[in-house]
């Protein structure tokens, strides 16, 4: 009886070592819990409050064609094309002169664009509304998903979460047109445009140059970090000269306004972010003038419209 115990002990300690280490394989975070429910469920959202103009969506086709693309599969197996059913069942339009592409701030993208009201990159689209923030993973030779770990980018390129993210960029990119708007981050370590990288190898390649009227870059640093890249200067010089050798018209801004004025929410007593009085008159100057200008104009018209009522009077 004891010795049975034990042997039944034994094999308990066994099998649960050997999930431990089926489970750990990978260094990345497992699949999020509650997958299929958040998948169906942002669908719903994105065409019923996010962006209805989309039209009808059948969300658990999305979410059948999401999961067979790497349910059953070995995770470092998964290939874009696996999801094109998934993407063909999500696309829709995207607006003319709203594209936003980005490297290294996905926050303040996310932010600035207002989920579609004033740009729609890729998150704000339904097939990147879908994926966004997630993780996932299947195992080969089964119907359920790994919530223990996934495989990361270093451990292989065809996983799961990374060929989604490169069929998106693609179809994103192929779909863009109008004038192209890119927000890239001069504080950025290892460069403000890297390459290789999603916009350098998945995105600009596909994009339709008969489509494209211009392409706008804005290079903004961090609030509290360097300003590392600027326009005409190393990663950023690169990027423009190679749309440029490929035909495109291309405009570049170092820290554009509104996009400063959004990151200045959180840092509103930092150096950047306030009007000193100290400041050369070239900085003042614009909103001095302007701020003339309009009580000018205010004057004007306040003046005019007293007139006009003395003439009616009399």
């Amino acid at each position: 009886m004891m010795k049975s115990f034990f042997l039944s002990l034994s094999l308990v300690s066994v099998l649960n070592s050997f999930s431990e280490v089926q489970g750990g394989r990978w260094k990345g975070e497992g699949t999020t819990q509650n997958l299929e429910s958040i998948v169906i469920g942002r669908c719903y959202e994105y065409i019923r409050i996010v962006n209805p103009s989309v039209g009808e969506k059948n969300c658990s086709e999305m979410w059948e064609a999401f999961k067979n693309a790497f349910i059953n599969k070995d995770p470092c197996s998964i290939v874009p094309k696996d999801y094109e059913l998934f993407i063909n069942l999500s696309l829709h339009p995207i607006p003319p002169n709203k594209s936003l592409f980005w490297e290294n701030n996905q926050l303040l993208v996310n932010s600035f664009a207002g989920r579609g009201r004033r740009y729609m990159a890729l998150a704000d689209t339904l097939f990147g509304f879908v994926g966004d923030f997630l993780n996932w993973c299947g195992q080969a030779n089964s119907t359920g998903l790994d919530y223990e770990s996934c495989p990361t980018t270093e451990e292989c390129e065809n996983n799961a979460v990374e060929s989604f993210w490169r069929m998106a960029s693609v179809t994103y990119a192929q779909h863009s047109s109008g004038m192209i708007h890119v927000l890239l981050n001069g504080s950025a370590v290892g460069g403000a445009y890297p390459a290789p990288g999603f916009f350098a190898d998945f995105e600009i390649p596909h994009f339709r140059k008969d489509k494209i009227s211009q392409i706008v870059i804005w290079v903004v640093d961090d609030v509290q970090g360097p300003d590392t890249e600027s326009c005409g200067t190393h990663s950023v010089k690169t990027l423009e000269n190679r749309l440029k050798n490929l035909g495109y018209d291309v405009t570049c801004t170092d820290n554009y306004k509104s996009v400063m004025f959004l990151l200045c929410l959180d840092y509103p007593d930092h150096s950047r972010c306030t009007l000193s009085s100290s400041a050369p008159a070239a900085q003042r100057g614009p909103v001095s003038s302007d701020r003339g200008g309009s009580w000018n104009k205010l004057m004007f018209v306040s003046f005019v419209g007293f007139l006009f009522r003395f003439a009616l009077v009399y």
